[in-house]
């Protein structure tokens, strides 16, 4: 079968491993070769994975404090023709990592953008959870400062379905014991190593799931879920 070759003038999302590397699709790393210029979260990093798969091209510094600047320049790029991939250190570009910006700025230029699905840590916690997929808000990291996270967390208690959250783990401890009095009574899941070798789902309530983190040490980045209010049967 023909692949179709890459388009110029077009900018393409490509999603990154999460842990694995098999998480990688076979796509990704077609755009990954073909393309003129990856721009990347981690230079060295989006390095060692071009050398995994076999490939080499030219690396642009793309993070949150230089977004403005490298956005103006990828553009520019694009302009010219040419064909830029962005990558972030995992999964899918945009996702509480950077990517909005050029995104909005080459859709605002009339230029192309197009997705290269793949591993996402929000979706792979979320469908594996056993809570509720019908709904769900995506929140991602909460403010550093104890009050604004805490408002976040309280302005939180009246909407419907999953919540999903991003939090590192020396954070982890710290949501738990805010979730515990925010939400004492919600199922809570945290999805730690995902897609790794050390891969745990961990489920309970805040305040059990508390007691096993003051009991254990957690690593890993945790994509936290927390599930719609029990009902109250009348």
């Amino acid at each position: 079968m023909d692949l179709p070759a890459l388009q110029p003038s077009t900018l393409y999302l490509v999603a990154t491993p999460i842990g694995n590397l098999e998480d990688m699709t076979l796509r990704g790393v077609r755009v990954l070769r073909e393309c003129d210029v990856v721009a990347a979260e981690d230079t060295r990093r989006t390095g060692q994975l071009l050398k995994h798969f076999g490939t080499s091209k030219p690396l642009l510094s793309y993070f949150q404090f230089n977004e403005a600047r490298r956005s103006e320049e990828i553009i520019e790029r694009l302009r010219r023709g040419e064909k830029v991939a962005l990558v972030t250190d995992a999964g899918s570009p945009g996702i509480s990592d950077p990517g909005e910006r050029v995104v909005k700025a080459a859709l605002a230029a009339g230029l192309r953008v197009e997705p290269v699905p793949g591993a996402c840590a929000l979706v792979a916690g979320l469908t594996a959870s056993g809570l509720p997929t019908d709904e769900f808000h995506f929140i991602g990291f909460l403010p550093h400062k104890s009050g604004q996270r805490r408002n976040k967390l309280e302005s939180l208690k009246g909407v419907s379905g999953t919540l999903v959250f991003y939090e590192s783990p020396y954070r982890i401890e710290k949501l738990l014991g805010e979730l515990k009095e925010v939400f004492p009574d919600r199922p809570v899941v945290l999805a730690r190593e995902l897609t790794k070798k050390f891969e745990e789902f961990l489920r309970g309530t805040p305040a059990e799931l508390l007691e096993v983190a003051r009991k254990r040490s957690l690593k890993g980045e945790f994509v936290v879920l927390v599930g719609p209010a029990p009902r109250i049967s009348a």
